[in-house]
């Protein structure tokens, strides 16, 4: 059965990394979920907006599938832009779709995990100062309902660069969310902290780039595997922007497709290629 893991909060989730920043993962025992199926997972996985890209999920799948060599795992897409934790309250839509994407994943899949990335949003007007009680009451509402007490819970800290410049500069109060998300995660069970620090953001001040979301997604993997917290770098994460290029067939078919769909090869391009790799 297909382990999974939601993905939730707002656009650092869903990613904004460019694409063409980093080398793009393969794996056909990596999947996302698309209307309820498990598909192979391409960037972006968490299509929220056109400007959607490179996230911490794909590195944090393929460091688990590294480890899994014999298993799969999916990724269930919920993440929001520009969302506050108001947003998220169990009355709202946000909420109500992750419950519903979640209860598609467990009819062919079991939930092993929740990745939350959110805080941007609520970095200004001391909203800092509900954060705790806001979160608690979602992540409860969530584990109630998909019977999910016992998965690890993920949450990943505000990069240093916030408050400064562009899209970011309103959020001057990300390292007191920043402290909520460490309490939370010191007080909750099951709750793993994953700091931000040495990340580095897009042009617009806000966005985690695509380099940074790779290693973000491979601590969140230390995290996760080690059930800890992470609070500094981990010593040879730039591994995790090395990628297998060894494809197997279902993979290199995967791949030809995308190029003829795209228009970057002709359908006889796409046929010999074809022919290639369904020699024995």
């Amino acid at each position: 059965m297909i382990k999974s893991f939601l993905m939730l909060g707002q656009s650092n989730m869903a990613g904004r990394g460019f694409l063409h920043d980093v080398d793009p993962i393969f794996n056909e025992k990596i999947k996302m979920l698309r209307n309820g199926q498990w598909q192979m997972m391409t960037e972006p996985i968490n299509y929220d907006r056109p400007v959607s890209g490179v996230s911490l999920a794909a590195s944090f799948a393929d460091a688990w599938s590294k480890a899994n060599p014999d298993e799969e795992i999916g990724l269930i897409p919920c993440a929001e832009g520009g969302s506050s934790l108001n947003d998220w309250h169990p009355e709202g839509i946000l909420y109500q779709h992750a419950l519903s994407e979640a209860r598609f994943a467990l009819r062919s899949s079991q939930i092993c995990g929740i990745l939350w990335h959110q805080g941007e949003s609520d970095s200004y007007r001391s909203l800092h100062e509900s954060y705790y009680e806001k979160l608690n009451f979602i992540i409860k509402g969530l584990r109630d309902e998909l019977d999910l007490d016992e998965v690890p819970l993920i949450i990943g800290g505000l990069g240093d660069f916030l408050g400064k410049t562009g899209f970011g500069q309103h959020a001057t109060e990300y390292r007191q969310v920043n402290e909520q998300l460490q309490h939370f995660a010191n007080e909750q069970p099951n709750c793993y902290f994953v700091t931000a620090v040495d990340l580095t953001a897009n042009p617009d001040g806000i966005h985690l780039d695509a380099v940074s979301q790779r290693k973000f997604g491979y601590r969140y993997f230390e995290a996760f595997s080690k059930k800890c917290n992470v609070m500094e770098p981990i010593p040879g994460e730039d591994q995790s922007l090395k990628v297998d290029l060894d494809y197997s067939k279902t993979e290199q078919i995967f791949l030809h497709s995308l190029d003829l769909s795209s228009g970057k090869i002709t359908y006889a391009e796409f046929e010999a290629q074809m022919v290639k790799v369904m020699k024995p």
